[in-house]
């Protein structure tokens, strides 16, 4: 059953084609990687979807509901979660703290209550299971900024995890990580889907990264989509070949 389903997507910006057409189904419980060239629209796609940009044409359906145009809260508090390029989190607060109000903002409580709402077990133990599961709790209380990158990217996937989501798009999960904290933030993007039971869409430049994590593979070039299917298939594929490496 599909989760995601897009149908004749357009945006553009000015006279620049940033997607053009674009249909494709997510099915539930899916792990799926969108790749192409730098400039290809995969972001733009990204933003789209989470409501950050209008369309200028198309559908978007998600669990059986239209978002299409919908603002980003809106389309969070549905189950649709999203993680950026650059690092998204709350600098300043502690890594417990950045969790706990991404719990608050979820339950729809005014941060001016930030101070009471510590007393609530019920949220406490919830920031606590997800540190828990990032493996961060040694961490708890260490200021967001000051973390290692690597961390700094497993709190923002947790900032996510916050909101519950059943779909999460995930945006260069890797990017500018070491070899080690590749393969360690790897390992938990897979526990965390399955253990939470979440389709997942990543974008992704590393290969090693795709043919690892994937169940199918998405590729866009020039906002069309050109290729889909089992990263075997797709890596054989004479015209993603040509996008990544020219003619």
């Amino acid at each position: 059953m599909a989760i995601l389903e897009i149908e004749k997507l357009r945006k553009s910006f000015g006279g620049l084609m940033a997607i053009d057409d674009i249909n494709m189904k997510i099915q539930e419980h899916e792990v799926c990687s969108l790749i192409g060239p730098n400039g290809a629209g995969k972001t733009t796609l990204f933003n789209v979807i989470s409501g950050r940009f209008p369309p200028d044409r198309g559908t978007i359906v998600f669990r059986g509901r239209e978002i299409t145009g919908r603002a980003p809260h809106k389309i969070v508090s549905m189950g649709l979660g999203r993680t950026f390029q650059i690092t998204n989190i709350f600098p300043l607060l502690s890594t417990f703290e950045n969790i706990e109000v991404a719990i608050i903002r979820n339950l729809n409580r005014s941060l001016r209550f930030f101070r009471p709402v510590r007393k609530y077990q019920e949220i406490q133990e919830e920031t606590w299971q997800i540190l828990v599961e990032l493996e961060l709790t040694e961490k708890a209380e260490i200021i967001g900024g000051n973390l290692p990158y690597g961390d700094q990217r497993r709190l923002e996937i947790g900032i996510a995890l916050a909101n519950k989501p059943r779909l999460l798009l995930l945006d260069e999960p890797t990017s500018g990580m070491s070899p080690e904290e590749t393969r360690s933030t790897v390992g938990l993007i897979e526990r965390l889907a399955k253990e939470r039971k979440m389709t997942l869409l990543i974008i992704e430049h590393d290969m090693e990264v795709v043919f690892s994590i994937s169940e199918r593979v998405l590729v866009l070039h020039q906002g069309t989509l050109i290729a889909e299917g089992p990263p075997e298939e797709v890596s054989k594929n004479q015209e993603v070949i040509s996008a990544y490496l020219g003619e």
